[in-house]
């Protein structure tokens, strides 16, 4: 190395030369200027960092706007006597809400320990968690080690409920990140035990069952509070993957995760090694099992005819009283946690489900209805629907006869086959299909407590019921009533209000509709003079038809409109048909029951009540209140009366429809040491046939009829009658025998039995009820005689009222032991029995008359 004065010099030089200079300080400034743009980079970063995480979370839900609760809870249903008789609750919502109190302390453990051992210390998220997650994902590439909290777990299911739809990774992070700012926040404001308590009421435990107390029923059948601890961490070890550790299909997988979920619980002190070892030793797989099979003996899915049609009513009920959209009703009520208390009477139902599963009480000679749909893919992709209609034409062209009635549900399977195998013939693929068989003729009925309105039961149709929510023969389906029609639209309004009396007369003889068609009586016969009285005990059509003239149609109907028919046709727009007729029910066919939609079983059973419930009609209830989720009243369903008829005429009619029990077309339906009124019903066809009667208990009302509107054969016209007898007589078993209360403004008087007016000498005598306000003031003159052609014996005068007195016109009707119960007629046959001539059927009353020897014909008698 050179170390001379003139290398030395040229050093120098170089040093401080202009070029070199430049050079440096060029160097100096790119640093400066890479240096600077390094920071402006960072800073621009760590801002934009900040407002994007800013922006995360100012997007995040309001702390103070959040329920971390539970979004769905079952809802119950509870009979009148408050037991519980169905859980109703959406594929997400069978959660049974417990306090945390309630969940044995060795649960709680065995759920922090598996699922968030640092949960009592951290203050929403786990830090050393997340770094223990990163650290396993970086080294081993496995993302699977979870992180989150018990809090994030909690808002991650009932905050942020959208999460299974998220896409990107973007969507994960912005939610994760929310997660974690809200749990925090959520700490600072909720205590510990809140949070456990709403987590543990919100996870998913597989097998439909959401929190741990629908767990604890679902596995085994009892409730949280009464798990042993190796039940405890079977349950625990689910939360994390529902499907791959439900302890009923993947016991071997539960088992394994139970044993990590004790082993946490060991490890972190929860438990001691004798009770980690005695928990293990625990069989309880075989006691999940036992407690499946009795599930699958008493678990039935399919809702009752009462519920189906409670379940509409609940519906409608919050729509119209509350506001809801039909959408928020229907959620509110299967997955609100709402609590229904309604009016069944399980014992009431239990009779009647009975008795309709009893083949004995209907025809021997049963047939099976077809109801069919099908839908298939042919082979262009299209989707083609076809129906029973479709099937019925389809063999038509074999048989011009062919209907969908066959003699057993095999029969009826080789035509769906058939006509299957045509439809696939070309290569269609079924995509749908739908084969019942209903039995037939059917049947419904309702009972109702008249003097509330509550519907204690009802049952929709006979056969095994294979779905909820479908036809309900007791509400949905409207048929003809017959003439049990004759009670509300024509004699209620007469003696209500037209000042007519059961005593009041019409002729019983041939007569015509205003367009020439003729009236006919079930018998094809006619009595002559007739009292309304009669008329009601022997269903006579005449007098219905001439009675209901006099009363006018619309005031008929009007009078229907307030005993609670909904489905009357009043000549307005909405009763146009498709062919652009209007229709109206203000005709005289109405007092026979001719009308144009038919009624319900639940209708007409409420108008009957109404009669019951000294004329003050209550529309049907099937529910007094409802509670929300938290126990406050969310509808209170109490009972509205309206006055109908006088209280005087609702007891008149019932003494009327007691004669038809006793002595008329509804002996059948007599019942052991209880009263019981009622009316038959009877279509001209026999399409339709009835019987609605009531007790000083209950309203009961039966259909019968097929389906499709075929006519009854012989043998299928009288089993209702015997099936009310047998249902209503276990109904009242243990009851006190009652009879119906006569009130003060109805009084009895002794009349004549052939015209109705007061008695005179020679009158075949008979005592009658009459409103206080409608007794008869005028006399007899169709049975005068004079004194001296006239031997009067008192002696006789009771006997006198079985003597033939009346002219050739005068009804002759027969005793109880003598009618003819078939239709809604008698045979009439001959009085034996001693009774007046009209056969009223009321043996118990006075019927010497009264008179004196000297005849003085203003002598009757009144009894208070």
């Amino acid at each position: 190395m050179n170390y001379g004065k003139k290398s030395a010099a040229q050093k120098r030089n170089s040093l401080i030369s202009r070029s070199s200079m430049m050079g440096k300080r060029a160097r100096v400034s790119f640093i400066r200027l890479l240096f600077v743009s390094l920071i402006a980079l960072c800073i621009g970063v760590t801002c934009l960092g900040i407002g994007s995480f800013k922006g995360v979370i100012d997007n995040a839900p309001d702390v103070n706007d959040i329920d971390i609760m539970p979004l769905g809870y079952a809802t119950f249903l509870y009979d009148d006597q408050g037991n519980q008789i169905r859980k109703l609750a959406a594929p997400d919502a069978n959660r049974l809400p417990v306090t945390l109190e309630q969940i044995p302390v060795e649960l709680q453990h065995a759920v922090v320990a598996i699922e968030d051992e640092r949960f009592y210390e951290h203050n929403g998220i786990d830090v050393r968690g997340i770094l223990r997650a990163g650290v396993k994902a970086l080294t081993s590439g496995d993302f699977s080690e979870g992180a989150s909290t018990i809090t994030q777990q909690l808002l991650k299911n009932n905050v942020f409920t959208n999460w299974t739809s998220e896409s990107t990774q973007l969507e994960r992070f912005t939610r994760k990140f929310q997660e974690q700012y809200l749990a925090i926040q959520v700490e600072k404001k909720t205590d510990k035990d809140a949070i456990l308590e709403n987590y543990l009421n919100t996870i998913n435990l597989g097998a439909g069952a959401y929190g741990v107390q629908a767990a604890a029923r679902q596995y085994f059948d009892k409730d949280v509070w009464d798990l042993n601890l190796s039940e405890c961490a079977t349950l625990a070890g689910i939360t994390q993957n529902p499907t791959k550790f439900n302890p009923i299909l993947n016991p071997d997988s539960n088992k394994k995760r139970r044993k990590e979920v004790l082993q946490h619980m060991l490890d972190q002190n929860y438990i001691t090694e004798e009770q980690y070892k005695e928990a293990l030793e625990d069989d309880v797989y075989s006691r999940i099992q036992a407690a499946q099979e009795k599930h699958s003996d008493n678990s039935n899915t399919i809702y009752t005819y009462f519920e189906d049609e409670l379940t509409d009513q609940i519906i409608n009920d919050l729509m119209n009283i509350k506001g809801y959209t039909k959408t928020q009703a229907t959620n509110l009520l299967y997955s609100g946690g709402l609590k229904v208390y309604t009016t069944q009477d399980s014992a009431i139902q239990n009779i009647l489900d009975e008795e309709y599963t009893d083949p004995s009480n209907f025809p021997d000679q049963t047939q099976y209805e077809l109801d069919f749909a099908l839908t298939v893919t042919d082979p262009e992709g299209n989707q083609v629907n076809y129906s029973k209609e479709m099937l019925q034409l389809y063999f038509q062209n074999e048989d011009p006869n062919f209907d969908l009635l066959f003699d057993s549900p095999e029969e009826g399977q080789t035509y769906v086959d058939r006509y299957k195998e045509n439809i696939l013939a070309d290569g269609s693929k079924i995509v749908a299909e739908r084969v019942n068989f209903a039995p037939q003729p059917q049947s419904s009925m309702s009972v109702i407590d008249q003097h509330t309105g509550y519907v204690k039961a009802l049952i929709g149709g006979r056969g095994e019921k294979t779905a909820s929510l479908t036809l309900n023969r007791a509400t949905d389906t409207t048929r003809q009533p017959g003439s049990t029609f004759k009670i509300v639209s024509t004699y209620a309004p007469a003696l209500n209000e037209k000042g007519m009396t059961l005593a009041t007369t019409f002729e019983d003889e041939p007569y015509t509709y205003p367009d020439g068609s003729p009236v006919n009586n079930s018998t094809r016969s006619y009595e002559g003079t007739t009292t309304i009285r009669t008329a009601i005990q022997n269903s006579v059509n005449v007098v219905a038809v001439k009675c209901l003239e006099e009363v006018t149609p619309d005031l008929g109907l009007k009078y229907l409109d307030n005993f609670g028919f909904t489905t009357l046709a009043h000549g307005t727009e909405a009763d146009k048909d498709a062919n652009g007729n209007i229709w109206s029910d203000a005709n005289l066919a109405t007092a026979l029951g001719g009308i144009t939609k038919g009624v319900t079983n639940v209708e007409l059973c409420a108008a009957y009540a109404s009669i019951a419930n000294s004329g003050n009609y209550i529309k049907p209830i099937y529910y007094t209140k409802i509670l929300d989720h938290n126990g406050n009243v969310l509808i209170e369903n109490t009972s509205v009366e309206r006055s109908v008829i006088k209280e005087s005429t609702a007891y008149l009619l019932t003494s009327a429809m007691e004669d038809v029990v006793k002595y008329g077309t509804g002996t059948a339906c007599q019942l052991d040491n209880m009263a019981v009124a009622g009316k038959t019903g009877t279509t001209e066809a026999y399409n339709d046939v009835w019987f609605v009667g009531y007790t000083p208990y209950y309203t009961c009302a039966i259909w019968s009829g097929y389906d499709n509107n075929e006519k009854l054969p012989d043998y299928a016209r009288k089993y209702h009658r015997n099936l009310w007898k047998k249902v209503m007589t276990r109904i009242h078993e243990g009851l006190p025998q009652k009879d119906f209360e006569k009130p003060a403004s109805v009084e009895k008087l002794s009349i004549c039995a052939i015209s109705g007016l007061l008695p005179r000498a020679g009158c075949p005598v008979t005592t009658e009820y009459f409103d206080v306000g409608t007794m008869p003031t005028e006399y007899c003159e169709e049975h005068f005689y004079d004194e001296s052609s006239y031997d009067y014996d008192t002696s006789d005068q009771t006997d006198s009222s079985s003597t033939d007195t009346s002219d050739a016109e005068n009804t002759d009707t027969s005793d109880a032991e003598n009618t003819d119960t078939s239709d809604d007629s008698t045979d009439g046959t001959e009085n034996t029995d001693g009774t007046d001539g009209d056969n009223t059927g009321n043996n118990d009353y006075d019927n010497t008359g009264d008179t004196d020897d000297g005849g003085d014909d203003s002598q009757y008698q009144i009894d208070y």
